[in-house]
């Protein structure tokens, strides 16, 4: 019996039910059976395998491919770590002799250190395979724990510090960053690539909120176990090494190719998509210097100077503003499908800035802290949306360079202003700092919207 690939369907007499066939022939003879259509017996045999987990159904969204799985977790392993690192680093380094200004040079070094890395994988890192890239910066996270944990000098520390992978900063900086964007990008497409995203961001605050509980591991094991505090300092390190050991592992068992379909996306400079990239880095670096006026450490400084806050009660103020912005991500794919990426980087953004600034003039606590929950749960729309966004508007193949040419100046801007935020709370403007970031912030929305908002994206 043949068949022409253009003639119309209609019901078949099967006559050879009992014939050994392969599976995709039992697929056909079940559909031609049951008249299904041709477009019916794709679906069937393109539909989600019943023997994914829940777990997979819980951190990946519809129609994202199980090959971003290792990538999400390990988004979660690195943020735990991260999380503990940044409160835990400067108090290692006073531990050893090393003084406020050293601390402060250490720190710089592994800001900067991460961003040029960045800047290299953005500009050179299409010359390499992907999983290869991000193998060795697992490796380079596992050293990067030992010769912490068994340096003890300035200089060295420096140099591992420069080299390394730390993060002292609340965000994610890293090398590790361009790499899995370009990868989840390559995983799922339109409103599916948004939702993607926003897991992703989503359990990285959530893992660091939880890493940053694991800094009071050393004071248990001084009390407990009764080892001294530099040791129990030094094990949170060896620790960071073998989370980067378990990061690795992760990576191995990535798809071998640059996404799940048959043939691998190329990786190139930036080209065609040049222009729109630096017009986004160079807005991005904007929203990046304003929040850096607020970052928590100072935020948590202004509450306890205007309002007598508690450290106690500071804490539960962040807890509770870390789940909003965390549920604020989770809903912003949700947004994004109704009103746009750009839409929601923007119209989320400008109220919880215009709250920041509301808040900075509250006269009562009550009112303060009320104006900046609703910023926490807004605030962070933007971020799996900004993402996705910069994902879409450029070529798969650019995909892994613009994530890094727009994440460095995010990062080496965001590194210069808390200085300024220090220097004017020790001059008495204490508000100011929240002020300044607000009114850049929606000056920036601004200018996003409008150099942007003719760019249509082709997936949405």
């Amino acid at each position: 019996m043949f068949l022409s690939c253009g003639a119309p369907q209609r019901p078949i007499d099967v006559r050879f039910q009992h014939v050994q066939m392969s599976e995709k022939g039992r697929w056909h003879a079940y559909a031609i059976r049951t008249n299904l259509s041709l477009s019916a017996m794709v679906n069937r045999s393109n539909a989600e395998p019943p023997s994914v987990g829940p777990i997979t159904r819980l951190l990946l969204p519809r129609g994202a491919d199980p090959g971003a799985l290792p990538l999400l977790v390990a988004r979660g392993m690195r943020a735990f770590a991260d999380g503990y690192m940044a409160l835990l680093l400067p108090t290692y380094l006073l531990s050893i002799g090393l003084g406020t200004l050293e601390v402060g040079i250490v720190s710089t070094a592994t800001m900067l250190g991460s961003a040029l890395a960045t800047l290299a994988v953005g500009a050179w890192g299409h010359r390499f395979v992907g999983r290869r890239l991000l193998r060795g910066a697992a490796l380079l996270m596992l050293a990067t724990g030992l010769g912490f944990a068994g340096l003890a000098s300035f200089w060295p520390l420096l140099i591992v510090a420069f080299v390394g992978t730390l993060n002292p900063s609340s965000g994610d900086v890293s090398v590790f960053l361009p790499l899995e964007h370009a990868r989840l990008a390559a995983c799922a497409q339109g409103a599916a690539r948004t939702a993607l995203f926003a897991r992703y961001s989503v359990i990285g605050a959530l893992c660091a909120s939880l890493g940053a509980l694991a800094a009071a591991v050393p004071d248990w094991l001084v009390r407990e176990a009764g080892v001294t505090r530099l040791d129990a300092l030094r094990g949170m390190f060896l620790g960071y090494g073998a989370l980067g050991l378990i990061v690795f592992w992760l990576y191995r068992r990535l798809p071998s190719r640059e996404t799940a379909r048959d043939e691998p996306t190329p990786t190139a400079p930036l080209g065609p998509s040049r222009g729109i990239v630096v017009r986004l880095a160079v807005l991005f670096s904007v929203d990046a210097f304003a929040g850096g006026l607020v970052v928590n450490a100072l935020l948590s400084l202004w509450l306890l100077q205007r309002f007598g806050l508690s450290l106690a009660q500071a804490g539960v103020f962040f807890f509770w503003a870390g789940l909003l912005s965390a549920a604020s991500q989770l809903a912003a794919p949700l947004v994004a499908r109704r009103i746009g990426l750009l839409n929601t980087m923007v119209f989320t953004h400008l109220p919880a800035n215009v709250c920041l600034v509301l808040a900075a003039l509250a006269p009562s606590l009550p009112l303060a802290l009320g104006l900046l929950f609703v910023r926490s749960a807004l605030s962070q729309m933007d971020v799996p949306t900004r993402t996705a966004y910069v994902m879409a508007v450029v070529t798969p193949a650019e995909r892994a360079a613009a994530a890094g040419f727009t994440a460095v100046p995010r990062s080496l801007a965001a590194a210069l202003s808390p200085t300024l935020s220090g220097a004017l709370f020790a001059a008495g403007w204490i508000s100011l700092p929240l002020i300044g970031c607000g009114v850049l912030k929606i000056a920036y929305d601004l200018a996003l919207w409008r150099a942007m908002r003719m760019n249509r994206l082709d997936d949405q």
